[in-house]
């Protein structure tokens, strides 16, 4: 293959998963209320490090690495929880936790195939489904203009908000294959030039932004440990990971290659280091990318090769923070707009996985209507358990780690767990007459 056509390929994955990996840097950064030097470096490192990550998993070795044409970027799954631990922890726990669920995936690699018994589709269906429906709030709050905002609820946010909206639906339903796959880039795109007529973007990080930077170990400060934070972290992580396993079967199943247990150890392994890079330089949790297995059957070019050319692409686009502010210049009705379909994605995604569940089933109804019920109560009421002891509020401070357990108990208790049937549960006809 000729190196402008490995160029061209490399180009167009980077641009597939380009605007998921920029927005959550955004929407943390955001919620967290970072300055613009600090906002424009957490978009610069999280392009450096999913290009790492990238790396790590496709070049296999006897540790780490699947081998197969995939894309790694920051997972969504975990944007809610990073922002609900950065606020009542501040960001040194969030990196903290994100080091030691990489920990923890390195670790479970190995035996993560024994327990995967424990995450069917209707528990990691209701988890991604709680994830996605405490996002939508953020996302509503960008679309008025930012909360706090002066001008918030003002029609021209609204309208521009909608517009990026609007534009994203008509690119996925009047077009197909790459443009499809780039619809919510190109609407963040046309929304800020249009804000930009609106007097709505700021250049100035832009202007101050250097050309050259290089990444910095802890630039927020050392990491802290807390529990909650962790077990949600790692609960995010194992969410990830099965996510994951879809996808590398996916890629086999394109590439004609079967996957053994040991490739499906190499690749959590990927992603555990990939994480553990993550906190190591303040970024985020990194899982595969789903929207770049399209591209591949697309192409039809399954060769490792285009996606080193991808991964050194985003490194170099993570060196070079001119770049990276580029994103940050994106006002809030603009994200506000993309975040909605981003963020339904994410519930859509949670519904089709719980799709796989067999709704007949009065059990299952039971698993996730409890699981969803416990997740949205306690990420609405989150003083419901004040006045437990801290151990115990490790599972109840988080919507997302009290739905979890929920719905890991409760599978374990309708579905693990054996049950012996009762012979004689109901008295005979016979019986009856005779008492």
């Amino acid at each position: 293959m000729k190196p402008i056509q490995l160029a061209s390929l490399g180009i167009q994955h980077v641009l597939a998963m380009y605007a998921g990996a920029i927005i959550v840097p955004l929407i943390v950064g955001g919620a967290l209320q970072l300055t613009p030097e600090q906002l424009t470096y957490l978009v610069a490192i999280d392009l450096f490090t999913c290009g790492i990550a990238t790396l790590l998993q496709v070049w296999k070795n006897k540790f780490f690495g699947i081998g197969l044409p995939v894309m790694l970027g920051c997972t969504f799954t975990a944007v809610g929880p990073m922002i609900a631990i950065g606020k009542q922890y501040e960001l040194s726990a969030v990196y903290g936790a994100i080091i030691a669920a990489g920990l923890f995936v390195v670790i479970i690699a190995k035996y993560f195939s024994k327990l995967r018994v424990l995450f069917p589709p209707i528990v990691t269906g209701s988890v991604v489904t709680i994830i996605g429906l405490t996002l939508i709030p953020a996302a509503m709050n960008n679309m008025a203009g930012g909360q706090g905002a002066k001008d918030f609820g003002d029609m021209t946010n609204i309208a521009l908000a909608f517009g990026v909206l609007l534009l994203i639906v008509v690119l996925y339903r009047f077009f197909t294959g790459f443009i499809r796959s780039i619809a919510i880039l190109l609407g963040m795109i046309a929304g800020t030039i249009a804000a930009a007529f609106m007097g709505k973007v700021d250049v100035s990080a832009v202007a101050k932004a250097s050309w050259i930077h290089m990444p910095h170990v802890f630039y927020f400060g050392a990491p802290t440990f807390n529990g909650t934070a962790i077990l949600t972290m790692v609960l995010v992580a194992v969410v990830s990971l099965v996510e994951s396993t879809g996808v590398y079967f996916a890629l086999g199943d394109i590439c004609n290659r079967k996957l053994s247990d040991k490739d499906l150890a190499n690749g959590y392994r990927a992603e555990g280091l990939a994480m553990i890079i993550g906190g190591f330089f303040n970024a985020f949790p990194y899982t595969t990318y789903s929207q770049n297995v399209g591209l591949v059957q697309l192409s039809g070019v399954k060769t490792r090769k285009v996606i080193y050319v991808a991964g050194t692409m985003l490194i170099v686009l993570g060196l070079v923070p001119k770049i990276a502010a580029l994103a940050t210049i994106i006002p809030a009705p603009v994200l506000g707009g993309a975040m909605l379909a981003m963020f339904g994605m994410v519930i859509a995604y949670g519904i089709k996985m719980l799709s796989q569940v067999e709704f007949a089933s009065q059990e299952n109804l039971f698993i996730i209507a409890c699981s969803v019920g416990m997740g949205l109560g306690v990420t609405a009421v989150p003083n419901l358990f004040a006045e437990l002891p801290a151990s115990v509020r490790i599972l109840t401070d988080s919507g997302i780690v009290a739905g979890s357990i929920t719905a890991i108990v409760l599978n374990i208790l309708f579905h693990v767990l054996p049950v012996k049937k009762r012979v004689q549960s109901v008295p005979s006809l016979q019986e009856q007459q005779v008492s």
